[in-house]
């Protein structure tokens, strides 16, 4: 039997990026049966961007990634919830490579990533290379039996998702804890050909304060992850 999946999308203002990504998922080889977008209090127009691309819209007020995407784990149909980015682009297989990585015991899949180019600061072969590297890290990680999950490139059973407690109410790296949670309940794998493009506009300051942000948010010291313009 097909199993039903939903994506989930966190969304603050993305209404600019919004439609690149919901037309990614338009192109999905195995389609998802349900998009959610969880406008997570936008000033703009990313509410009417996501109905005129046919997903279904929440509204979050409380601001804060981890609300969004647990407004959106708790409003699922799906029995799997994906969920990326409002600023990523799926590859065509993603969804269908999840699904069959899929085994008795699975809770949950993450996969890797890489930047999209951006004129003026990553090249075409800068961005290749970048997933190169990540998909190193998630390759030792995995190694290792500690799970990197990105909320850009996640999935995981609804069921065992709301028994570990949902996302946990912290500023970034909910993700990553919602994970190592779930690994307490069942496998947690990483597949390798689920593959994510997701934005590099978070390197606006240098490759050095991304890399150092990261290092403190593997950490723990998550403060000042996001930006908070509206």
């Amino acid at each position: 039997m097909k199993r039903r999946w939903t994506v989930v999308i966190p969304a603050r203002n993305e209404q600019e990026v919004l439609p690149a990504l919901l037309a990614a998922l338009q192109r999905q080889t195995f389609p998802p049966d349900e998009v959610i977008v969880v406008d997570n209090g936008s000033t703009d127009g990313t509410a009417d961007v996501a109905a005129r691309h046919g997903a279904r819209v929440l509204h979050c007020a409380r601001p804060g990634v981890a609300f969004a995407r647990q407004a959106g784990l708790e409003a699922a149909h799906g029995e799997w919830v994906a969920t990326t980015d409002a600023d990523s682009e799926p590859d065509a297989a993603w969804l269908a490579t999840l699904d069959a990585a899929v085994r008795p015991g699975t809770v949950a899949l993450y996969g890797p990533m890489q930047f999209l180019p951006l004129p003026g600061r990553v090249s075409v072969r800068a961005a290749r290379l970048s997933g190169v590297g990540y998909r190193a890290f998630l390759r030792v990680m995995s190694l290792l039996g500690q799970p990197n999950c990105g909320g850009a490139n996640m999935a995981f059973t609804r069921e065992a998702a709301l028994l570990a407690g949902g996302y946990p109410a912290v500023e970034a790296r909910e993700d990553i804890l919602l994970g190592l949670a779930l690994k307490r309940l069942g496998r947690v794998e990483y597949v390798a050909g689920a593959w994510v493009h997701t934005s590099a506009r978070r390197l606006s300051r240098g490759w050095a304060a991304f890399l150092w942000q990261h290092i403190r948010n593997l950490a723990g010291r998550t403060s000042g992850y996001f930006d908070r313009s509206p």
